[in-house]
């Protein structure tokens, strides 16, 4: 039950008293909501990339949908890898609870071949896949990099150097935002490459012996 002093102070009150009260609780409201926002993103976290906010590893608004790509043997030179976040376009319906953003390892190489390089996007019910590389002669790219969230096989470096700080990574000639965790080698072997990607850009991308087809598997 309010007092009538409490009563008095409401009755007292002008519009402009009312109107600061409320911006001051707006405040506090957008203040918590920000606290609260936090640990969404230090979750997403664990590549010990604390302080990735707003980097992207491509230029370009991602579709929101992975897709995979192996290959019996990836060897590149000049090779970096730091965390990035992707952004998805305004309203797209793939962002889900993400907030339309997607941590993921951005891997960058200089010149890179691939053996028998297949890809493949779940489209539900069917796949579109493409495969390429699978004769004498290989798949070859410069200036790549590929943006993902998983990354498996045997890999094997050249003058690896590990916590460097993004942003002054010199091998592929790539940078990253300041602060963000990443490592670079002169050279890379991955055999028996899987990725689950979702974005890849190349300066150029030599695809022989191409086929684009629908399939009931993936890659």
């Amino acid at each position: 039950m309010a007092s009538s002093s409490d009563a008095a102070a409401s009755t007292d009150s002008t519009p402009e008293d009312l109107e600061s009260a409320s911006a001051r609780r707006g405040r506090v409201r957008l203040r918590r909501a920000a606290v609260m926002a936090v640990p969404a993103t230090a979750i997403a976290a664990g590549l010990m990339i604390l302080t990735a906010q707003g980097a992207l590893g491509v230029q370009f608004a991602i579709s929101g949908m992975p897709f995979t790509v192996t290959a019996t043997d990836l060897n590149g030179t000049g090779f970096e890898q730091f965390g990035a976040l992707d952004n998805m376009a305004e309203g797209s319906p793939n962002a889900g609870d993400t907030g339309g953003q997607v941590l993921v390892v951005t891997s960058a190489i200089k010149n890179a071949t691939l053996t028998k390089l297949c890809q493949s996007v779940d489209l539900g019910g069917t796949n579109l896949l493409i495969t390429a590389g699978s004769g004498s002669d290989k798949v070859q790219a410069t200036h790549l990099t590929t943006d993902s969230t998983e990354l498996s096989g045997d890999a094997s470096f050249d003058n690896i150097e590990i916590g460097n700080d993004a942003s002054t990574l010199t091998k592929a000639g790539v940078q990253g935002p300041k602060g963000v965790f990443s490592q670079q080698a002169d050279t890379v072997h991955i055999a028996n490459l899987r990725q689950t990607n979702y974005a890849t850009t190349a300066a150029v991308f030599k695809l022989p012996g191409l086929k684009l087809r629908f399939s009931d598997t993936g890659c």
